[in-house]
């Protein structure tokens, strides 16, 4: 893998993403302390959509992308079609992301946050090309590069239909107000774009840092048709009004698909090489895990709206919680401190083999902070949950200060990696 990955991506493209996306989570955390009193109440709130979306898009997908420039080459054991289409989507995105979140947070949703909009689109374009032209023309074909180009593909529908919704706050554009729409926007998102790509590109990484043997690309097509399936009978089910019990069809059906890869996950772990396991393995380990709970609030959700009338704003927005600050957040926690000390240590002692014994890229950042910045983020991640379901603004607070002493921990840690430099300078 090293050979591939210091051949094919340079770390001038991959590192400003995960510098962004680091500082988009601190200050997404910073955010969520000072909106905790909305989680009391409905989810449609401007701090709510502020936090999400920058969760969402500085967070989640800007880190996705960088780590994506750098894996792609590896999966399709070919070179990354034009590292200016990669700095031209980190630039476009880096700029259009501030300018949404504060249309949201303001809620002025005009030109500010339009055009915001227009340049994430612009950016998920140029990466979408760039992913697209890589996998066309590499001779390697496999299950995880499949998953990437299908994960490219619902993140620009994700992307476009969210612009629409945008401009369709001021400007007739769809036959509904978009608020009926939000959560067709939120799936696409969360299931087509995230999911699919984590699914995919876990299945590659978790048997290599685990050195397992382990392989199963037809259980893995078979998680990729579920997943695919599932979506596109809910997004069908919402379109032409079918009744809300269907939805239950889709659910299990990626229910099923997750409950295959955390198998798949466990046979990997089973007939692993290397015996011991590290924090950074354990924590993404933990993320298969939680992959289940917001799958699990869902049909709890879609049975209680069956049952009762009401919105059940609670589980509304512990389901989304439970994504982006749950199982999305402990997978980039984890597999951050296993990528990045790579292309850190490539960059910084590639050309120094000959010189002398070196540091391996696990020395190069802070274990004890890792330690302290998982157990923060395991208790502010319990007891903010804990708070939606209470409506406790104690645990609210409590949670939210705890997932801020996360992040700027976690922070410190990939500010010590970005500025490493070589032993004994």
């Amino acid at each position: 893998m090293g050979g591939n990955v210091a051949r094919t991506t340079s770390h001038k493209v991959v590192l400003p993403f995960y510098a962004y996306a680091a500082v988009s989570f601190l200050a997404s955390t910073v955010l969520l302390l000072f909106s905790g009193d909305g989680f009391a109440g409905h989810w449609f709130q401007p701090r709510i959509l502020a936090v999400t979306h920058l969760m969402a898009l500085g967070w989640a997908t800007m880190i996705i992308l960088g780590a994506s420039h750098q894996l792609v080459p590896v999966l399709i054991e070919n070179d990354l079609y034009s590292n200016r289409l990669a700095h031209a989507s980190f630039a476009l995105a880096a700029l259009g992301i501030p300018l949404l979140v504060y249309g949201f947070f303001v809620f002025d949703l005009g030109w500010p946050a339009q055009l915001g909009g227009s340049l994430v689109v612009a950016g998920m374009l140029a990466f979408a090309a760039n992913i697209a032209i890589s996998i066309s023309k590499s001779k390697r074909e496999n299950v995880h590069a499949v998953f990437v180009f299908t994960a490219t593909v619902w993140l620009l529908l994700t992307v476009l239909f969210g612009l629409a919704l945008l401009f369709n706050f001021t400007t007739s554009v769809l036959a509904r107000d978009s608020v009926h729409y939000l959560a067709l926007h939120a799936h696409l998102g969360m299931v087509g774009w995230f999911l699919l790509l984590v699914l995919g590109v876990g299945s590659r990484l978790i048997p290599m840092f685990l050195i397992s043997k382990y392989t199963n690309p037809r259980l893995l097509g078979v998680v990729l048709i579920l997943v695919n399936a599932g979506l596109m009978l809910y997004g069908l089910f919402f379109l032409f009004h079918l009744p809300a019990a269907l939805n239950l069809l889709p659910v299990v059906m990626v229910l099923v698909a997750l409950l295959l890869f955390a198998w798949y996950c466990r046979k990997a772990y089973v007939e692993r090489i290397r015996k011991k396991v590290d924090a950074q393995m354990k924590v993404s380990l933990l993320a298969v895990v939680l992959l289940l709970l917001p799958t699990l609030v869902l049909i709890v959700l879609i049975a209680l709206l069956l049952g009762t009338s009401g919105e059940r704003t609670n589980l509304v927005l512990l389901y989304g919680f439970t994504i982006f600050f749950g199982w999305l957040t402990s997978i980039i926690l984890g597999m951050t401190f296993k990528t990045l000390p790579f292309i850190v240590w490539n960059k910084v002692y590639r050309h120094r083999a000959a010189l002398g014994k070196m540091p391996s890229p696990k020395d190069i950042f802070s274990h004890p902070v890792y330690t302290a910045m998982s157990v923060t983020y395991l208790v502010g991640f319990v007891l903010f949950g804990c708070g939606i379901l209470r409506s406790s603004d104690m645990l609210l607070k409590v949670g939210a200060i705890a997932l801020l002493a996360a992040a700027v921990l976690y922070n410190w840690n990939v500010a010590k990696l970005l500025t490493h430099k070589p032993f004994g300078k």
